[in-house]
C-alpha cells in the first residue's frame, strides 16, 4: 500500500526551511523562517532539519538616502 504524497512548498518570500519528517510527525516543508538560528530554535525535538530554501527570491533593495 503507498500513501499519496504531500505536497512542499517552499515559499520564495523566506530564506530558511524547516523540513519535519517522521512516521508520526509525516513530511512537510515549511518555508517560514527568516534565519537558519530561528529555524533551529523550533527544531529542537523534532525530526526535522533546516536547510537554506533553493527557491528565495528576496524583494527589490529599498532605495536609501541619495548621498550628498
Amino acid at each position: 500500500m503507498t500513501k499519496p504524497a504531500s505536497a512542499q512548498m517552499y515559499d520564495p518570500r523566506y530564506p530558511v526551511c524547516l523540513h519535519v519528517y517522521g512516521e508520526l510527525v509525516g513530511d512537510r516543508m515549511d518555508c517560514i523562517f527568516t534565519s537558519m538560528k530561528e529555524c533551529q530554535a523550533s527544531a529542537v525535538g523534532a525530526p526535522a532539519t533546516c536547510l537554506v530554501n533553493p527557491f528565495y527570491a528576496p524583494g527589490p533593495a529599498r532605495p536609501g538616502r541619495p548621498e550628498r
